[in-house]
């Protein structure tokens, strides 16, 4: 049930994270990458909307969908390079910030394969399908009815 329709969002709101989306999309990330990242944390989430846009986002871009059905077992699947494990571990620790297991080690492992600036980013895109999660959820978004916007321009 829809508490909240995007109507009834204020327009700054939605601007505001609109303009942010934009910049991680055109921030010179790998989309298929984004588009994992997205769907992992959304399953940690459990916001089965963005669950639904991501999945098709991410068979849009390409991606196979065993590595969509496995992300979950990610450290036990060898579908996964080791960037995107990389990745993947650091999207976890962000979603779930365990004060403990936030150390220099995540960024060593993800410094052999990203520089500062992807780094940075890759921080942001994390926090930015997070907050997307978390207003979804609130707001009540009806799963199921996304559809990928074939005109859609991605940096990747």
């Amino acid at each position: 049930m829809e508490r909240i329709t995007y109507k009834d969002v204020p327009a700054g709101l939605t601007q505001a994270m609109l303009q942010v989306q934009h910049y991680i999309d055109n921030s010179g990330l790998d989309h298929k990458l984004l588009e994992l990242l997205r769907f992992r944390i959304s399953q940690i989430n459990s916001c089965a909307y963005c669950l639904d846009m991501h999945y098709k986002e991410a068979m849009h871009a390409g991606e196979d969908p065993l590595r969509l059905i496995s992300v979950s077992a990610w450290r036990e699947t060898p579908y996964y390079s080791e960037a995107e494990q990389a990745a993947l571990a650091f999207a976890e620790t962000l979603t779930h910030m365990p004060a403990e297991e936030h150390s220099d080690d995540i960024h060593a492992a993800l410094e052999k394969y990203f520089t500062k600036a992807e780094i940075a980013n890759l921080t942001l895109a994390i926090i930015q399908i997070n907050s997307w999660n978390r207003l979804t959820r609130s707001f009540g978004s009806t799963p199921g009815k996304y559809k990928v916007r074939e005109t859609a321009v991605h940096a990747n």
